[in-house]
Formats: C-alpha cells, structure tokens, sequence
C-alpha cells in the first residue's frame, strides 16, 4: 500500500473535452487511482463548454482514456476511475453555471480547480468560483502560458490572486514533473561529488537541448502567436536552467527552492542589441524531411499565415552575473522538426590543468555529465579510462557510468510528470511549482529578446525540417571554440 496519504478532495477539471485533458490529464489521475493514491471519496468532475448528455460526454471521456493508457490499461482500475467521475456543461464567464458545481463540491471537501483552459478566462473562472462559495476551501491550478509577455502574465496573475492567495496557487511546468529533473537536487546537494565542483572553477560550460520531432500538429493558431521563445524557453529551459544553476536552498521547503530561483533569474545578463546577432539564433522550420518522409515548412501548415515572421527554433547564450557562474556560459537550443525528440542538459567539465596523455588525445579529455529527461530518463557520466589490451598503450577512451531509470528499476514503472504534479497539488506541497515572480523575472528577460527582434526586423533563419537547425546557431557556439553535444 501506498506511505502517502492524501486528503479526500473534488477535483474540477475546467476544459475536460480539451486535448491537455485528455491526452494528459485523465490518464494520470486514472494512473494515481491504480496506484491507490486518491482517497476512496474522491470525486472528479469534468467541466467544459460543449452541451449535449452527460453520458454521451462521459463515454467520449472513457475511450479517449483507453486510447491514452494503450497497454497499461487495467478494466477494474478503468471502471472504479469512471465511478468517480461526472460531467458539467459550463460556460466559463457564467456565474449562474457554477451553482451546479458548488451543489456537488459541498462544503466538506477540499476542491481542486484545474484550469486547462486559455489564461484568458482564469481570472472570470476564479471570479465565479468566488461567488459561489468556492474560494476558501479550493486550490487553483494554472496551465502555461501564463501570459505573453510581462504585463500580460501581471494581469493574469492579479486576477487570480484577488480571489485565491499565493499559497492556493499552483502554476503548472509540467518538466518540473519529470523523474530525472527531481533527481537534480538530489544529484547536486547528496553528492559531495558533484556539489563540490559546481561551480565556475570546474565547469567549463553548460548546455540545454529540448528538441522535437513535429510540428505544428494543428496549433497553429497558437503557436504563430507565441513562438518558440514564448512557448519553451520562457517556461520550460529557464526553469532547467535555474535547477542546474542555483544555490544550495536552506531546506526542502517550497520557498527556499523556489527563493534560490528567483536569484538565478535575476542574475541573468539582459542580453544587448548587438548580442542579438552573436548570441541568440531565430529559425523558421521550411520543408523537409522526417523520419525519410517529406513534411511541410511552417509557411505550408495547414491555416497558416504564409507571411509569419514567428520562430520555430531558438538558440542562445546565457551568461549569469554571479560568483558561481561568472565566465561559464549556458547555452540554449530548442525547436520543431528537429531530427529527434531529445531533452537533455549537458554539464561539461573542464579538462584536467595538467596535461600528460599524448597530444592528439588532448581534445577527448573531459568529464560530462549528461542528464536525459527524454525519451530514456537517466543519467550519464562520460569519464576517461584506458582502452583495453597490451597493444593500446596509454590510449584512451570516453565511456560512460550510467544510470537508466527504465533499465535499473525494471519492476517499477515511471510516472508521468503530471501524475507527480497532481498528487503534489492534492498533498498541498507547492516546491514543484512556480512562483509569481519567478513568472515575471522569467517574462522580464525574454521581453527584451523580443522587444530586440521587434526593432531590428529581422526574419527568422530557414532550416531544413529534420535538421538541427540555422546553420548560424552551430557558429553561435563554434564562435567559443565549442560544439554541441551529440549532433550528428
């Protein structure tokens, strides 16, 4: 049985017809109920928009979840998931609509709100739970994109928090979920190993690839407003970024993690107009090929703007203006129709002062620890060892220690990000969440990127679909003598 209890609790599902809701959302409360991780008198309660039957509505629901859970479905698990579940026709902006739910939440349990919705109707959603009763006792849960720039994401998050405190706020990375991003702290500050090298003497420098194999997949409409920048590096890399680079919190706690954050944030070199050319990238995906099979540019997608100006890929240096990472540059890469899904950090370690091995070795010889948040979660070490018989000498070899969550832990099964963010919510522990002002040091930096764009015109850079991108973004890192890893 389960050591983590969790508290009865109504959780309300705003945009459960969505994609987010059911790709994502129901197979990981359906998977925390077959783990025995909801409490037997939790209710969940599906919200949207589309009218019709509740039955017809809750069978759409259930195949979709057989759809998403594919091979781990078990039927027992399904049907007592479903015993759980109802459905609400709602419009969001319609206090009246919320009668119905404060009527089936009642008074005695803890309610969840979970917003998969756009941010523009957070504040309403928050407004109308406030009228009916439902402000005291209720978490609200807030998906990304929390705005689109830093004055947006103020108004939004002033619109929540008139009705629910910092401390009943949850703004969802769903990265900060992952098994091996959870393994950072535990990596960095239980290892003496590492902890003690973590720093601008010993690192040489530090990369961060999120990759993706598709792409547009029909958001269109939302993706040609936000971009890569907006959609990736605002949220997901900076947040990586901050893991990889912060101080020592005083404790476990949500605010000293998130406190430590913040500074990293802070401490970021804004980034100058003539840097906009050395030391940031734009591209803008064109056709290609994927996986040997032609795909469209962006320009082609269907509903496209065949005049968009909107980046698909971003690549950057990051330089952060403290003790522990002066000199030690982080560099950025993200975008659509890449080669593979790949997300992975690759801290590089500065080769030994004294060198002794023949010279045409010298440009193996360095550490790397590489940390995989996908496909294969887990995590590498590349060290130098001697190859291997009497007629190698001293020649030497790059190889790794490795630990493969998957393969070490064969018995155990790997939750999904939002399975561990859900439970966190219901178990009120709000450390893998982010901040108001981790939001708005995040959005402050990116601002003056786009704002550069914005004044200098510049189009994005075209690359081949199923390429690693602009050819200007492997100067951008050749530019300081580097490469990056694992491209080929």
């Amino acid at each position: 049985m389960p050591s983590i209890t969790v508290e009865p609790c109504t959780f309300a599902l705003f945009g459960a017809l969505g994609d987010l809701a059911l790709r994502k959302l129901f197979p990981a409360l359906y998977q925390l109920d077959g783990a025995g991780l909801l409490h037997e008198d939790t209710r969940v309660i599906a919200l949207a928009r589309e009218p019709g039957s509740e039955q017809e509505h809750l069978a759409f629901i259930a195949s979709e979840l057989r759809r998403y859970v594919g091979a781990e479905l078990d039927e027992a698990v399904v049907e007592r998931f479903l015993s759980r579940l109802s459905y609400l026709h709602v419009d969001f902006l319609k206090a009246d609509d919320y009668v119905a739910l404060a009527e089936m939440a009642g008074s005695a349990q803890r309610v969840i709100a979970y917003f998969a919705t756009p941010a523009a109707v957070y504040g309403a959603i928050c407004e109308n739970l406030s009228k009916v009763g439902l402000a005291e006792n209720t978490r609200v849960v807030l998906e990304k994109p929390i705005g689109s720039d830093l004055e947006s994401s103020r108004k939004v998050n002033d619109a929540v928090a008139q009705f629910f405190p910092e401390n009943r706020t949850y703004r969802i990375d769903h990265y900060l979920g992952k098994e091996t991003v959870q393994n950072l702290i535990a990596l960095r500050f239980a290892n003496s190993l590492f902890e003690t090298q973590w720093n601008q003497n010993y690192i040489s420098h530090v990369e961060i690839t999120v990759a993706e194999k598709v792409g547009i997949e029909g958001r269109w409409g939302y993706f040609d407003k936000a971009g890569q920048l907006r959609d990736m590096i605002q949220n997901h890399l900076l947040q990586l970024l901050c893991l990889i680079a912060m101080d020592p919190p005083a404790d476990l706690s949500a605010d000293s993690i998130r406190d430590e954050k913040v500074k990293v944030l802070k401490a970021l070199a804004p980034i100058s107009p003539e840097g906009l050319t050395t030391q940031v990238v734009r591209g803008q995906y064109i056709a290609g090929y994927s996986e040997g099979k032609p795909v469209p540019g962006y320009l082609e997608e269907p509903n496209s703007n065949t005049q968009s100006d909107t980046e698909t890929f971003v690549a950057l240096r990051a330089d952060i203006r403290n003790w522990r990472w002066a000199g030690v540059p982080f560099y950025l890469r993200t975008g659509k129709r890449m080669p593979q899904k790949l997300s992975q950090i690759v801290i590089h370690f500065k080769e030994p002062s004294h060198y002794i091995f023949a010279p045409e070795q010298r440009l193996q010889i360095s550490n790397k620890l590489i940390i995989r948040l996908q496909p294969d979660e887990g995590i590498s070490l590349r060290v130098m060892t001697k190859e291997q018989g009497l007629d190698k000498g001293m020649q030497l070899r790059s190889g790794p220690l490795q630990l493969n969550f998957s393969d070490t832990w064969r018995s155990a099964r790997i939750p999904d990000a939002y399975e561990r963010l859900l439970l966190e919510v219901m178990r009120g522990n709000q450390n893998l969440f982010v901040r108001k002002d981790e939001i708005e040091a995040a959005w402050k930096w990116c601002d003056q990127l786009i704002a550069g764009w914005k004044k200098s015109g510049d189009a994005p850079k075209p690359y081949a679909a199923g390429s690693w991108g602009p050819m200007s973004s492997i100067a951008l890192i050749t530019r300081d003598g580097r490469s990056w890893y694992g491209d080929i």
